[in-house]
């Protein structure tokens, strides 16, 4: 083939892509994995009514802690010690606080102490949850991320207080260590955990699909479940394997910084929207897949189009099979002859060199166009034809 130019948790949904019935196909063809447990059926919804084909594995789950017993008694050492500088990382975690407090009867003396502390809040969902409790100053930091509310704390002459921080189930030991040594006393608060899904299967399902070319992308909506996910490739022996698969042909997709950090630490540069809410983070991976990776090759007047999933030939869809599938796209992607040891790797199925043959005989057949693949005696086969871009 040669070429010719042609937010721990971040924020929680505020809306999908608008547009006509045009945009509503965007992802029709693309297979998109979902890591996220908690309003995963927003996010996936919002994905199948713009045609994807979503791969659902929770990477972990968020809990109550047991019984809550550790969160009252959390509450109660807070509403003791009085502190003087508050820090909510999350509004799901500051609402579930105050409805644990509330139901042990210690809501209001939850208030009375919360009144008296200086409050930062890390972004607007957790600004809102603290002002529905009835705290209207509470103070939104520059960016969504922990190392912000520990900047306040150095930046505003907080130093040497008494400081309490409600946790997000997934504890930055670093911010945490900057943020003892800035004060006389850190107090934590707790009120979710991570937990791992019951149904442990389906993550290694996920990986091992997007290392063999067999999503487009994949969607992480939490730091926690972007570690996990990296742990688990990591206990597979596949961890090398998925940094590869999401730094080349499966898009990794990122809501905020904070979800991307993981990621980027393990050689992984996801994209990341502007606005660090789900509904920027549909339309980003609604523009990266729908426009930016279908393929489009011309072979005389036939156009070939692979899009993510699905093959068509001049518009008209041909269906094809996970090897045919494979061997369109690692032809299309080489610019010289593809060697059949080459072909074989690519195959989701382990086939032999006569199998081979036998599935590129199958392909012709379904494409239907004399003339493209044709086959290179003693090195390989080869795509007659050219990409198209734009």
């Amino acid at each position: 083939m040669s070429t010719a130019s042609g937010a721990t948790a971040d924020p929680a949904p505020t809306g999908g892509p608008r547009g006509g019935a045009a945009r509503v196909e965007q992802l029709s063809g693309f297979r998109v994995g979902v890591t996220s447990d908690r309003r995963s059926q927003d996010l996936i919804t919002a994905l199948e009514r713009r045609g994807a084909q979503v791969l659902h594995a929770p990477a972990l789950k968020i809990a109550p802690n047991d019984q809550d017993a550790t969160l009252l008694e959390e509450t109660r050492e807070l509403i003791r010690q009085r502190p003087e500088v508050v820090l909510v990382t999350t509004g799901y975690g500051m609402r579930r606080w105050f409805e644990v407090a509330d139901t042990a009867g210690l809501g209001a003396e939850l208030t009375a102490v919360l009144e008296q502390a200086q409050i930062f809040a890390r972004g607007p969902k957790a600004v809102g949850a603290v002002r529905a409790a009835g705290l209207e100053d509470a103070q939104p930091t520059d960016l969504d991320t922990t190392a912000s509310l520990v900047d306040a704390v150095a930046d505003r002459a907080l130093t040497g207080r008494r400081v309490a921080i409600q946790l997000h189930g997934y504890t930055d030991e670093v911010q945490l260590g900057r943020l003892r040594a800035l004060s006389a006393e850190v107090l934590t608060v707790t009120p979710y955990r991570w937990v791992q899904p019951a149904a442990t299967d389906r993550l290694p399902r996920l990986i091992e699909a997007a290392t063999r070319d067999q999503l487009d992308a994949v969607v992480f909506t939490s730091a926690p479940g972007a570690v996990a996910t990296l742990e688990t490739a990591e206990a597979l022996g596949l961890r090398s394997a998925l940094v590869r698969a999401l730094s080349g042909p499966v898009l990794a997709a990122a809501v905020g910084p904070v979800t991307a950090a993981p990621l980027r630490a393990a050689g992984v540069e996801p994209v990341v929207p502007e606005r660090y809410r789900l509904g920027a983070l549909i339309r980003l991976v609604c523009e990266q897949l729908g426009e930016h990776r279908v393929e489009r090759y011309q072979s005389g007047d036939v156009l070939l189009e692979v899009r993510g999933r699905q093959v068509s030939v001049d518009g008209r869809l041909v269906p094809l099979g996970p090897n045919a599938l494979a061997l369109v796209k690692t032809l299309a992607r080489s610019a010289t002859v593809v060697s059949r040891a080459e072909l074989v790797d690519a195959l989701p199925e382990v086939l032999d060199d006569h199998a081979l043959e036998v599935a590129m005989s199958r392909l012709r057949r379904s494409l239907d166009v004399p003339g493209l693949i044709s086959t290179v005696v003693r090195r390989g086969y080869r795509l007659n034809a050219f990409r198209v871009h734009g």
